[in-house]
C-alpha cells in the first residue's frame, strides 16, 4: 500500500537530495539516547513489540508497528480503557464505525495504491520526468482515498445519530481505528481515537475544559508518575482552521514533551459542509435556530502505548548474599493495562515460595472475582 504523501516523498527524490527523517531524540544529551535505548530494547526482549531497528524507531515515533503478543494485549486492554471511559461520561456519548477508505473523501487526502503498477511505471526508464510525474499523478488519483481523520466520519453520522436522540443535545460519538496522517513528508499509519461532542454554541467552550480535565485524569490515572503527563492550550498562531481554541494533553518523553490528545472547539462551518449547508436538518429541539458546535477529541493509542511503556520504566537495585550490587529493569505498569496480571519464573525450580504464590493464583482464580485475572507460567531451560 502506498500513499498520495508518498508520492510527494517520491518526487522528491527526483528533484533534490534525500533529507534526513530523523526525530529530535537524535540530538539528546547520551544519558537520553541509552534510556531510550534501554526502553526499546526492553520492549523488544519483553515481546512488546517485534525485534528490528526499523520497527522500534517507527514504535519511538508513535507510528502503528509490529507488536508482540504482549505489546498487542497491552493495546488492547489501553484501547478498551478508553472505550469504556468515553462512553461512560456524564454526555450521552456513543460508538460509530464508519468506512476506513472511501472513493468520495476529500482529494487532498492519502490514497491506497496497489504496489506493481506503482512499481511499473517507476521502471520505465524511457520517461523523462514530468512523464513520470503525470503518470503516478494519475494512478493515484484514481485510486481510492483514506481517512486521516475519524472526524469525518462522526459529522457525516450526525444527522442520523440526533434522530435516536431525540434531537436533543448534547451528546457525542465516538470512534478508534487506524488513520494516515502526515510525518516528515510521508503518511504514517497510527491507531486513533476520537470522540465527538455536539453541543450549543454557548457551552462550546466549557465542553472543552471538560474534556480537557476529564481526558488528563484519565492518562494520568493508570500512570506510575502522573506529573509526567499535562496539557497545555494550543496558541492562537497554531490553531487549525475552523477552530477557536485548542488544548493538548502532553507525555513529557525523555527527549522532551509529545502529544497524545488533541482537544478542538470546531464550531459549525464543518458540519455544515458536510450537510451542504442545509440548516434545517442539522436544528435541535433547544428552541433555537442555531447549528450544533462541534468539540472533537483526536489520540495517538500507539504514542499513549509508548508513553505508559516508557512512564513504567524502573530500575532496581539490590545487594545479593554476597554483598554485591545487582541492578534490574522492570516495566512496572499499572495492573489494568499490563499484559500479564502474574507471572511465575519457574527457571530454578519450584521452591516454597513460589507454590505459596501458585497456589494463591488459583485461589482467586475459583473467587471469580477478579475478571481478566491472567495467570502465566514462565519457564526457562538452561
Amino acid at each position: 500500500m502506498l500513499t498520495l504523501s508518498a508520492r510527494r516523498c517520491i518526487l522528491s527524490q527526483l528533484t533534490s537530495p534525500l533529507k534526513s527523517t530523523r526525530g529530535h531524540c537524535d540530538t539528546a544529551p547520551p544519558d537520553v539516547l541509552d534510556r531510550v535505548r534501554t526502553l526499546l530494547q526492553l520492549c523488544a526482549d519483553r515481546y512488546y513489540i517485534s525485534p528490528g531497528e526499523s520497527n522500534s524507531e517507527l514504535f519511538r515515533r508513535g507510528w502503528s508497528c509490529s507488536y508482540g503478543p504482549l505489546g498487542v494485549e497491552l493495546k488492547r486492554n489501553l484501547l478498551q480503557q478508553w472505550w469504556h471511559s468515553v462512553t461512560g461520561s456524564r454526555a450521552w456519548v456513543f460508538g460509530v464505525n464508519t468506512v476506513s477508505n472511501s472513493p468520495v473523501r476529500a482529494a487532498g487526502g492519502a490514497r491506497v495504491v496497489q504496489s506493481e503498477p506503482f512499481q511499473q511505471i517507476l521502471d520505465q526508464s524511457e520517461l523523462s520526468r514530468e512523464q513520470l510525474i503525470q503518470k503516478l499523478n494519475r494512478l493515484l488519483l484514481s485510486s481510492p482515498s483514506v481517512r486521516t481523520s475519524l472526524l469525518q466520519g462522526a459529522l457525516e453520522q450526525f444527522v442520523p445519530s440526533l434522530e435516536m436522540v431525540n434531537k436533543k443535545l448534547p451528546f457525542g460519538l465516538a470512534e478508534s481505528g487506524p488513520c494516515f496522517q502526515p510525518s516528515d513528508g510521508c503518511s504514517a499509519e497510527i491507531t486513533q481515537t476520537s470522540p465527538v461532542l455536539f453541543c450549543s454554541p454557548r457551552s462550546s467552550s466549557q465542553w472543552l475544559d471538560h474534556w480537557a480535565r476529564h481526558r488528563l485524569k484519565w492518562w494520568r490515572n493508570f500512570a506510575l508518575s502522573p506529573s509526567d503527563f499535562s496539557s497545555a492550550e494550543v496558541p492562537e498562531n497554531e490553531l487549525e482552521e475552523k477552530t477557536s481554541r485548542g488544548v493538548k494533553i502532553l507525555y513529557k518523553f525523555p527527549w522532551g514533551l509529545e502529544s497524545l490528545e488533541t482537544l478542538w472547539c470546531r464550531g459549525d462551518a464543518e458540519l455544515l459542509q458536510v450537510h451542504k449547508g442545509i440548516r434545517s436538518k442539522l436544528q435541535t429541539r433547544d428552541g433555537r435556530k442555531s447549528v450544533p458546535h462541534v468539540v472533537s477529541v483526536s489520540g495517538n493509542m500507539d504514542r499513549g502505548a509508548m508513553a505508559f511503556l516508557s512512564n513504567s520504566l524502573q530500575e532496581l537495585r539490590r545487594e545479593d548474599g554476597k554483598k554485591r550490587l545487582q541492578q534490574r529493569k522492570v516495566l512496572k505498569l499499572h495492573p489494568v493495562l499490563a499484559p500479564v496480571k502474574v507471572a511465575l519464573d519457574v527457571g530454578k525450580g519450584a521452591t516454597v515460595e513460589m507454590r505459596s504464590v501458585r497456589a494463591s493464583c488459583r485461589s482467586f482464580w475459583k473467587l471469580r472475582s477478579l475478571r481478566g485475572l491472567d495467570i502465566l507460567k514462565l519457564c526457562r531451560h538452561h
